[in-house]
């Protein structure tokens, strides 16, 4: 969790935090798609990860997908910005967010 995140939980305990997250559809040269088994609940989902303060959209998917996997990413098109119900989350420790997620959709022929 970065020290903004941090800070801000610290003010607003568990209340909903509204949060910009951004990912990557990362497809090889055989159409298989990259997924990660998150550690916090074991669900399976594209990399990616929280934009931090000063960073555009394509700087915090890089750096988050490098981050978690090794990847370097580039040639990247947008796929789609999702907001709405569906991005309201509660965590098992009670924190609550709401996040709006722009992801992207790239082509690696690194054999992932």
């Amino acid at each position: 969790m970065s020290n903004y995140i941090q800070t801000l939980r610290n003010l607003i305990g568990n209340q909903t935090l509204l949060t910009v997250g951004c990912g990557a559809i990362i497809e090889d040269d055989k159409g298989r798609i990259l997924l990660q088994q998150r550690t916090d609940h074991s669900e399976w989902g594209i990399p990616g990860g929280l934009l931090e303060l000063g960073e555009t959209f394509e700087e915090t998917v890089k750096r988050e997908v490098c981050e978690e996997t090794g990847l370097t990413l580039e040639d990247l098109n947008l796929f789609g910005i999702y907001s709405g119900k569906n991005g309201f989350a509660e965590y098992e420790n009670g924190d609550k967010v709401y996040s709006v997620q722009v992801i992207f959709f790239t082509k690696n022929s690194l054999g992932i």
